[in-house]
């Protein structure tokens, strides 16, 4: 089925004629008849049962019809969602959902360093995002784990993220230490656990969930401690953990930028990379000299996109 026709079989009823469908088509009046011609062969008889000063639809042409809008609906949703504007390039980013903050300050500098990219942004997990570049769904991601998910793939180390913990669990001081975690697989959940572990505090899941907002909302609603970026006190309005006994939060987690080589323009990492590194400015991150970038052999920076990220 050519979605071409079904257009045409629109353009005809809601602008009342085959001439003034033609205009509105940018096509000749001869190849809108030839369209609704080849419409015929479908519906087994004709879609108009008049086609004079009168114009009516025939039944199969009505039920046609209907058909018609719903299909060139969703083909021109699909269209607009996942095909770029010509002359543009299309770059899926990968933001890890606690560092989404920086989506304002990256999204400005990005649309500044490569005014031809059309970019589409998710955030979650980072090992959710890493699964994702890996398959192709994503070209760039901003994560919370040290190696990008495929060695081929560029890899710029932009520092370490402080961690802390956050939440007054209601419970009493013999009990369980609650916990409100992310799911696994997840490199911060194994860190948690593991440095309670080893200062012999016995601990249990009370929420668990993949999506921050929720987890935010587990900590401010005493469900649990958990452990998040050391800033989330300003960031979200979260309390800061006081209970004795506490170990100190895992080691900084080490925020990476991973490319899918060949996805990106050349010379989109460096604009990333200064932008990530613009937005994460309100973070608590250290960088300590650890700034750096781990390339695929071949990686060639484009010299007016370079120019454009200094």
């Amino acid at each position: 089925m050519q979605i071409n026709r079904l257009r045409a079989l629109i353009a005809v009823v809601d602008h009342g004629g085959f001439r003034r469908a033609a205009e509105a088509l940018h096509i000749t009046q001869p190849a809108v008849s030839q369209q609704i011609r080849q419409l015929r062969g479908l519906v087994k008889g004709p879609v108009f049962a008049s086609t004079g000063r009168e114009m009516r639809l025939s039944p199969q042409g009505e039920e046609l019809l209907a058909c018609a809008r719903r299909m060139v609906a969703l083909n021109d949703e699909v269209v607009g969602r996942f095909v770029p504007e010509a002359g543009r390039v299309l770059i899926s980013l990968g933001v890890t959902s606690q560092l989404a903050e920086t989506l304002p300050e990256v999204l400005r500098l990005v649309n500044r360093g490569a005014p031809q990219a059309q970019l589409r942004v998710r955030t979650g997990m980072s090992e959710v995002l890493a699964q994702q570049l890996a398959s192709g769904q994503l070209d760039a991601a901003l994560l919370l784990q040290d190696e990008p998910p495929d060695q081929a793939m560029e890899s710029v180390g932009l520092g370490r993220m402080r961690m802390a913990w956050f939440g007054h669990p209601a419970t009493g001081g013999r009990d369980d230490l609650p916990l409100a975690l992310f799911p696994a697989p997840c490199t911060l959940r194994g860190l948690v656990t593991m440095v309670l572990d080893e200062a012999d505090t016995s601990w249990r899941i009370a929420y668990e969930g993949s999506e921050l907002i929720g987890l935010r909302s587990a900590a401010k609603a005493g469900l649990g401690l958990t452990c998040l970026v050391a800033n989330s006190d300003e960031l979200w309005g979260l309390s800061r953990a006081v209970r004795p006994g506490l170990p100190e939060p895992p080691a900084p987690l080490p925020v990476t930028l991973a490319l899918a080589p060949g996805r990106t323009p050349e010379g989109f990492a460096r604009i990333a990379e200064k932008a990530f590194l613009r937005g994460l400015r309100g973070y608590p991150l250290d960088t300590g000299g650890a700034v750096g970038r781990a390339e695929p052999a071949g990686y060639a920076v484009s010299p007016a996109l370079s120019a454009s990220a200094a």
